[in-house]
């Protein structure tokens, strides 16, 4: 597998200034404050509903954790930073770190995501000016997440896209002419090829890293502002014989697209909102940033009693095939996506067996009070709900359960459970365990 030049530490020169203070200054509530902070909301017109969420511990015994059901954040509360269009598959919005980040840590503390994805915790944390650490077994992950803690200005963008032979190709890939027009392949193979080069070469640098972002999050969609022709949305790439059907069946073939004006535009738009002020937070934190590629139980690269606050969504319950999804982002950045061991357990007794595994060593890297905000998804037509799974498992860990939160939007389609309001079953609610670490000095 390649080396990936953000694995194990995120590390970059910066000659910049100290970070601003977040706009929003942390509430560091204490877990009975939040309780009644979300009894009493209602930001958004609707009064919360409280409910008992019931979990079965291993002995057999029955308990009840608080839960408590509103739209607690929505798309129309702020804009996200433009920083967080980057798709990845089953990510959750930028608002929902956010709730957290705010309330339950401080400026300069350590914000975690053991399953890292896409970043979105990661940026968020240091948008908010706490220090981002994050871990994931796909490397495809470091990758997205990295550059958005250094974003070059567009400036450096458009001179790095000048700088490289857009003609220099070697060996070209046909089978991928399904997606690409041939001289839009040739293109994208020279790019990959640059790339590589200087990954070995040791000159791979942070607009490099920019530019292989935005690549990856161009490669194929369904609008002409990807390279591709008319395919699934930009989180997951279809198979070559899956592509050949969708042509077939629309009556259409490859466009020419010009790699460089693609990621030009697509770099203006992510750079959009990101002023002096952001980065100058960015700045401030991003040189303390770690970002590992390993199996999220063991990390021993975080300091034992570090983390002020884990904001995380695991991989659910056998529903998400992110191997395949990824296949040709793993194959433009050199990686052998076979090689990569990504946990997706099948069974619900396996997925609580790993996800105890993770809370353990979450327990372990925590503060004394620090918390653990766990968001899952219903599985199984909605017969399954994670959450009742994830409280035994995180007293287990040696994690107290807090709380439930779930956050309900009239345009997600949710299961009607809970007292959620919905006519058809999904995955998209959110609905998050939140945790805690016992004040006790033991880890």
């Amino acid at each position: 597998m390649e080396q990936n030049p953000y694995q194990t530490e995120l590390m970059f020169q910066l000659d910049t200034q100290a970070p601003t203070p977040s706009q929003s200054p942390a509430l560091k509530v204490r877990h009975g404050d939040l309780r009644e902070e979300l009894e009493a909301f209602n930001e958004f017109g609707a009064t919360t509903r409280k409910i008992l969420v019931p979990a079965t511990l291993p002995d057999g015994e029955r308990i009840e954790v608080p839960g408590y059901v509103n739209e607690f954040w929505t798309a129309k509360q702020r804009a996200a930073s433009r920083l967080q269009e980057i798709s990845y598959r089953a990510c959750f919005k930028p608002q929902l770190p956010r709730f957290f980040i705010e309330r339950l840590s401080q400026p300069n503390e350590i914000v975690y995501d053991p399953f890292l994805g896409r970043g979105t915790t990661a940026v968020e944390a240091a948008l908010l000016g706490r220090i981002p650490y994050g871990c994931d077994v796909n490397p495809l992950s470091l990758t997205l997440t990295g550059p958005r803690l250094t974003p070059p200005v567009i400036e450096e963008v458009a001179t790095r896209l000048k700088e490289i032979d857009f003609q220099a190709a070697n060996e070209i890939p046909e089978d991928l002419l399904v997606f690409y027009h041939p001289e839009t392949l040739r293109e994208i193979v020279a790019l990959r090829r640059y790339l590589l080069t200087r990954k070995a070469s040791g000159k791979f640098d942070r607009v490099d890293g920019w530019v292989s972002l935005v690549a990856l999050n161009r490669l194929t969609g369904h609008s002409g502002g990807f390279f591709s022709v008319y395919t699934l949305p930009p989180n997951q790439a279809v198979s070559i014989k899956s592509q050949k059907r969708i042509n077939a069946r629309r009556n259409q073939t490859p466009p020419r697209r010009v790699v460089s004006e693609i990621i030009l535009r697509k770099s203006r738009q992510l750079l959009k909102d990101c002023d002096k002020t952001t980065r100058r937070v960015l700045a401030g934190v991003a040189d303390q940033a770690l970002l590992l590629n390993r199996q999220s139980h063991d990390t021993p690269e975080i300091p034992t009693g570090s983390v002020a606050l884990v904001v995380t969504s695991p991989p659910f319950l056998n529903v998400v095939d992110y191997a395949t999804d990824n296949w040709l982002r793993c194959w433009f950045l050199g990686i052998d996506a076979a090689a990569v061991k990504l946990t997706v357990p099948r069974e619900l007794e396996a997925w609580q067996q790993a996800m105890t595994a993770v809370l353990r060593e979450l327990r372990r890297v925590l503060k004394p009070g620090g918390h653990v905000a766990f968001e899952v998804g219903e599985v199984n037509g909605g017969t399954v709900r994670l959450e009742e799974t994830v409280i035994p498992a995180g007293l287990e860990a040696g994690l107290e359960p807090v709380l439930v939160m779930i956050n309900s939007q009239k345009f997600t389609k949710t299961a009607n459970c809970w007292g959620v309001d919905n006519n058809d079953l999904g995955t998209n609610t959110n609905r998050i365990v939140l945790l805690r670490k016992g004040k006790s000095t033991r880890s």
